[in-house]
């Protein structure tokens, strides 16, 4: 009888939101950064110890032991602490812009006025801490380093957040998180333009040829990732022999990988009703009808998640947990020997950081929202993006990643200190301006009529 049949399979779930596809990866980001940012914590204060330690000197070298290969007279040789932050960061900003292109496309920065807002503000962020840097270093040893005092530390200032708890609403965790996507990839892109060497036209026009190829492929269906994997590989050989930073490739890479997904969920319930339309056979494991139905489902419910947030699934832990405190051991170590260091360096980082980032994002931001450009969620209160402001100002390992490319070796530590300065002066001043807000400031309040 009709009355004994099994509902239909839409019937026998609760609806589903848009929202609901969204949520989850988000939570899942900020909860892994939030850790994340306590590893890299403490990574930092192991190099800090280590390098003013008895054991500073085999520390510091290691670092520079140099890995590579031999093919008689060529030679592709780096140091361990280049291949860190040549080779393995490329993974951190392919992750960032991965990132980027899932907000972009499925996230708030869909929307074009709430996006406006985190682009404004990560504008502002990076442009009023560079001419804050060149004012007081113009005409000085340290000028080239203006790209430092760019970028914001995505895991150490979600971490900030985390540690205010229900204090703080979603549209402030997800408004630093845009803009500090927004700030790393405008910083890669300083690093290729400003800190790159004399190009290479032949190897750039043959990296070009090979993203085309990449783009092909996808466009032609091919869905394994070790494929693209190899193609990313050349793509990133040429690019570094090209003369441009090679870490541009994970960029450019994150930005082309699709979020869209290949499968519906009503193809994949209507694939699913295959397998249990068709029983397994007792015998044999031929090429059956049940199979190919198992070996189809198998597929589909891979593909019902987008590239993007599969490879940010398998990524993210590795990059939080393993290649950003790595970079963080090998980079962030300083002699703290004051005598030897260049007050003027360290004093331009962190007057960049600490006060010309939140000086940055409140006017870009102000500006966008009063001209319309942008608008205002209405429980981020000026108030709350002060404090996200202020928190923009830990800097740290993109910071540390452009220092040692824009530094020489007497200089590298200044800079260092003064970042570690500004991180550490813009965390607890974001941290006291927030904390004593209640925790349902955040609701917006009705008017009484």
């Amino acid at each position: 009888m009709a009355d004994d049949q099994e509902p239909k399979a839409p019937f026998t779930r609760l609806p589903s939101a848009y929202i609901d596809r969204l949520i989850p990866p988000i939570a899942r980001f900020l909860h892994i950064e939030a850790a994340g940012g306590a590893v890299l914590l403490l990574f930092t204060a192991a190099a800090l110890i280590l390098s003013n330690s008895d054991w500073a000197h085999p520390f510091l070298e290691v670092w520079e032991t140099e890995i590579g290969l031999h093919f008689g007279e060529f030679e592709f040789v780096r140091s361990l602490k280049e291949w860190i932050n040549d080779g393995l960061m490329t993974l951190f900003f392919f992750l960032v812009a991965l990132e980027l292109k899932r907000e972009l496309v499925l996230g708030e920065l869909s929307k074009p006025r709430m996006a406006a807002l985190s682009f404004a503000a990560a504008a502002g962020g990076m442009l009023v801490p560079a001419l804050l840097y060149l004012a007081l270093q113009w005409g000085q040893p340290g000028v080239a380093g203006w790209g430092t005092v760019m970028a914001t530390d995505t895991a150490f200032v979600i971490g900030c957040l985390a540690l205010l708890g229900s204090r703080i609403p979603p549209s402030l965790r997800l408004f630093m998180l845009s803009l500090a996507i927004v700030d790393d990839i405008g910083a890669i892109l300083v690093v290729a333009i400003g800190y790159s060497h004399e190009l290479s036209w032949g190897a750039l026009a043959l990296a070009a040829v090979s993203i085309a190829a990449i783009r092909a492929m996808a466009s032609l269906g091919f869905r394994g990732f070790p494929l693209y994997f190899i193609g990313g590989a050349l793509v990133w050989l040429l690019v570094d022999a090209s003369g441009i930073h090679a870490t541009i490739t994970g960029v450019i890479l994150g930005l082309m990988t699709p979020a869209r997904r290949w499968v519906s969920d009503e193809r994949l319930y209507a694939i699913l009703s295959q397998v249990v339309a068709h029983p397994a056979e007792e015998l044999g494991s031929g090429d059956t009808r049940h199979r190919q139905s198992l070996l189809t489902a198998e597929i589909a419910a891979r593909e019902t998640l987008s590239p993007v947030e599969r490879l940010e699934m398998a990524l993210h832990p590795w990059v939080v947990f393993a290649i950003l405190p790595l970079f963080a051991l090998a980079n962030a170590g300083l002699s703290l020997s004051f005598d030897e260091l260049d007050g003027s360096i360290s004093v331009a980082v962190f007057f960049g950081f600490a006060l010309g980032k939140p000086i940055g994002i409140m006017m870009f931001s102000w500006l966008a929202v009063r001209t319309g450009l942008a608008t205002r969620p209405p429980d981020l209160s000026w108030r709350l993006l002060a404090g996200g402001g202020l928190l923009a100002g830990i800097g740290f390992t993109m910071a540390l990643f452009i220092a040692n490319l824009a530094f020489d070796l007497s200089q590298i530590d200044s800079a260092k200190l003064g970042i570690l300065l500004a991180s550490v002066v813009s965390a607890t001043a974001g941290i006291a301006l927030l904390l004593p807000l209640p925790k349902d400031e955040h609701r917006p309040r009705t008017k009484r009529s």
